[in-house]
């Protein structure tokens, strides 16, 4: 038997693991909410660690809201970097192996193919800064661990990009969406599938991996697709990035390079379209 903590169970890649449970009996989990294991506190990660022997912990605890993050400076920190070295030295203390997931906002998006882990990180705002910053943490502190980088993350739970799409073709007749930032959308349920079987391949090639479903689209095809596969009558408008400003600057080119994973898991990563066709069907 495998024992794996969970945290941030309440987010939307913590509840695609709490649905993929039931196919792994091989795995026991214990799943934690961010009010039963604050990651920012070492007494509080030792005391969930201590409880069993663990062989993995998956760390879903995470700051996201991009805009946000541009205002909330010490907590973002506080959570995407100084959680994630809080809980690698505690991994480190019980001899626990950590898989954490970070993001394509590390990089500047001013590359124009694919993003392969070891090329030069450059994040543009708070958030990728931080969540930079915890995975040198990690890696500073850990030999034993898993970042896992993935892009425009997507599910039927919690707040995401196709949530919004879905629930904006009902409030209104018309939008615009951008169509010059490009990247890879990716269902968080394959991610959840993809790191399930890298905890039971026993896999020891610890490192940076990134993972993200095939296939490379603009914002404006994503919610193209959305509309088509939902039959929403709604009228869709492809806009620049200038005439949408946000608080945080987004990078314009997220693709990244999954061949390491794939060849690591001998692993068919699906398409974007017949993954997001999945996760509609699901809602």
């Amino acid at each position: 038997m495998i024992h794996v903590l969970v945290t941030a169970k309440d987010g939307q890649l913590g509840q695609c693991f709490q649905s993929l449970a039931v196919k792994h009996p091989n795995i026991q989990f214990v799943f934690k909410s961010s009010s039963d294991l604050d990651i920012t506190n070492t007494a509080n990660i030792e005391d969930a660690l201590k409880d069993h022997t663990f062989d993995y912990c998956i760390n879903c605890a995470a700051y996201t809201a991009v805009d946000k993050a541009e205002e909330a400076i010490e907590l973002v920190d506080k959570v995407n970097h100084i959680g994630a070295k809080l809980l690698a030295e505690s991994c480190k203390k019980f001899n626990v192996t950590l898989i954490h997931v970070s993001t394509d906002f590390v990089f500047d998006g001013k590359a124009t193919v694919p993003y392969l882990e070891d090329d030069i990180t450059n994040p543009l705002g708070v958030y990728g800064k931080t969540k930079l910053a915890g995975e040198q943490a990690i890696s500073n502190v850990l030999e034993n661990y898993f970042i896992i980088r993935t892009s425009w993350l997507y599910s039927e739970y919690g707040n995401n990009f196709l949530k919004t799409m879905l629930r904006l073709s009902k409030e209104r007749n018309e939008i615009g969406v951008v169509g010059d930032q490009v990247g890879s959308p990716t269902y968080a349920r394959d991610l959840a599938d993809m790191i399930l079987r890298l905890i039971e391949s026993k896999n020891t090639s610890y490192g940076v991996y990134h993972y993200s479903n095939k296939g490379v689209v603009s914002w404006y095809d994503f919610a193209k697709e959305i509309f088509k596969l939902s039959d929403s009558s709604i009228t869709l408008n492809k806009i620049e990035t200038k005439d949408y400003p946000t608080p945080a600057v987004r990078p314009k080119y997220s693709v990244l390079h999954t061949e390491r994973i794939s060849k690591l898991l001998d692993l068919k990563i699906p398409n974007w379209k017949v993954s997001l066709t999945q996760a509609i069907s699901n809602l």
